[in-house]
């Protein structure tokens, strides 16, 4: 620790971001430019010298925070960038996507506002590009081994740029026209500009990783023949099946799925269209699903100027603080949290019916009713208890000319017939079964990520795919060097 006192004499101060009025009117980030570096050498002193760090146990990439932490507060920022991609592919993703579980574990949690270690990650990440601290690493020596990643989520690009980096030759396939998977057309700019993904794509360009795109296995080459032609497969395809609400009315025209909503308005900010054939502009939007896609779909209808927007959550308002019964530390608590996209729809009063923010909570979608032309025009709810059971007396009608279902994932997407021409074995939630060493039913064929894990936060998917990587290693080779920092059966922490 630079200061032992840090976390007595310092308070939390967090990334502040612009003003409401301002940022939705752009595309950009949300936080204040240039705001961060100046506080985050006092924030990173907060970090306790507390024996035991269990924000290590609450983060899946085992990230070396304590250390990093002191780092930055000494001002040794190339010291603290090699900490900080010892362990972590792309920390400028997860330090803007993340909700930060390390920082529920942080020890200084357990009383008072956490280490901003989430802060403190994405400048040290900044920071190694601006300073030149994160050149392409290629290998020394190719192994003459060849592997075929399927997907370019975080997933497939952790999977593959560890591979490259241990000599192997790799190809990585990615179905839609730009890579990057859902942070690439389901992360809005707000959240994460794209320029920070091309960067890390360029750098694995630059480290010998093939890419591959507008290529869909099972569809445009055949899943049989790709797995002949590589030494090893690995199937980063991510949950993309969504879930569905069969209710009465959902035929109607105007009820989308957010990710056939989002990647509309992601396109619009990569230049491919001139406005989105989905908008919310001039709108009455009714979000059903209270996670961070619904918040996503609600930053983009914010920003595209819609008449209202309202966010349905099935579950009651959680409390401001932790329940130590149900949710001791160092696990991560389900508190009232305000996002950014929830601030903004809060200052402006976009729900003028919500019961905080703009988020109905406790409320269950009953059926969908529309106008003479089939067009969605109301939504009917109802408010729930614990149990999910309706409550007499308490349905509610809310208009809604666009209804976006964020309901989650259930696993794969069958659709384009990868699965089943590998013949691979499922587990009954959906998500394709795999053993302790990630391999398939199918020799050869590992799986990684959420299309094995089921729905997760990036940082469990990057951990995925550093350890599907290990796993390829010792099967090409029969011993590896990589980092495993999770087994396919971990879990977070819970009760």
């Amino acid at each position: 620790m630079a200061d032992p006192k840090g976390f007595m004499t310092t308070p939390r101060r967090d990334w502040p971001r612009r003003p409401v009025a301002e940022r939705v009117r752009d595309w950009n980030e949300v936080y204040v430019p240039g705001a961060l570096l100046p506080i985050i050498d006092k924030q990173a002193d907060r970090c306790m010298d507390c024996g035991i760090p269990f924000c290590h146990e609450a983060c899946p990439l085992g990230n070396l925070i304590p250390e990093w932490n002191d780092l930055v507060s000494r001002d040794d920022w190339r010291a603290a960038a090699d900490r900080l991609h010892a362990t972590n592919n792309f920390p400028e993703f997860t330090g803007r996507l993340c909700p930060a579980p390390c920082e529920a574990g942080c020890v200084l949690a357990i009383n008072q506002p956490a280490v901003t270690i989430k802060n403190v990650e994405v400048a040290i990440a900044d920071r190694a590009w601006e300073l030149g601290f994160a050149p392409p690493s290629p290998p020394d020596r190719l192994s003459g081994r060849t592997v075929a990643v399927i997907g370019s989520g975080p997933t497939g690009l952790a999977a593959a740029q560890q591979l490259t980096r241990a000599g192997h030759t790799v190809a990585v396939y990615e179905k839609d026209d730009r890579l990057g998977g859902l942070m690439r057309y389901g992360i809005p700019e707000f959240k994460m500009e794209k320029h920070h993904l091309e960067r890390r794509i360029e750098q694995m360009r630059a480290e010998g990783t093939k890419f591959r795109t507008s290529t869909a296995v099972g569809r445009d080459v055949g899943a049989a023949e790709l797995r002949t032609r590589y030494d090893a497969v690995v199937i980063a395809t991510g949950a993309t099946a969504w879930r569905e609400l069969p209710i009465p009315g959902r035929e109607l025209d105007g009820i989308y799925q957010a990710m056939e909503y989002l990647p509309l308005a992601n396109r619009v900010c990569e230049g491919d269209l001139e406005c989105s054939p989905v908008s919310a502009a001039g709108k009455h939007v009714v979000i059903v699903g209270g996670g961070d896609t619904g918040a996503d779909c609600l930053g983009t209808a914010v920003r595209q100027e819609a008449a209202s927007v309202t966010q349905l959550d099935i579950y009651a308002q959680p409390g401001a603080e932790r329940d130590d019964d149900t949710e001791p530390w160092p696990t991560y608590p389900k508190i009232y949290r305000l996002s950014a996209a929830h601030e903004e729809a809060r200052d402006l009063e976009t729900a003028p019916e919500a019961d905080a923010d703009v988020r109905l909570f406790a409320a269950s979608t009953l059926r969908f009713t529309g106008d003479d032309s089939g067009h969605v025009r109301s939504l009917h709810l109802v408010e729930v208890d614990a149990g999910r059971r309706p409550l007499p007396g308490t349905g509610r009608t809310l208009p809604a000319d666009l209804v976006l279902l964020a309901l989650g994932f259930s696993g794969p997407d069958r659709s384009d017939g990868l699965i089943d021409q590998l013949g691979l074995a499922m587990e009954a939630r959906g998500t394709i079964a795999r053993g302790a060493d990630f391999g398939t039913s199918v020799p050869g064929v590992f799986a990684a990520g959420d299309a094995a894990r089921g729905q997760s936060l990036i940082v469990w998917a990057i951990a995925e795919g550093r350890a599907v990587a290990a796993a390829v290693d010792r099967y090409l080779t029969g011993s590896s060097r990589l980092p495993a920092p999770i087994g396919p059966y971990d879990r977070p922490m819970t009760v």
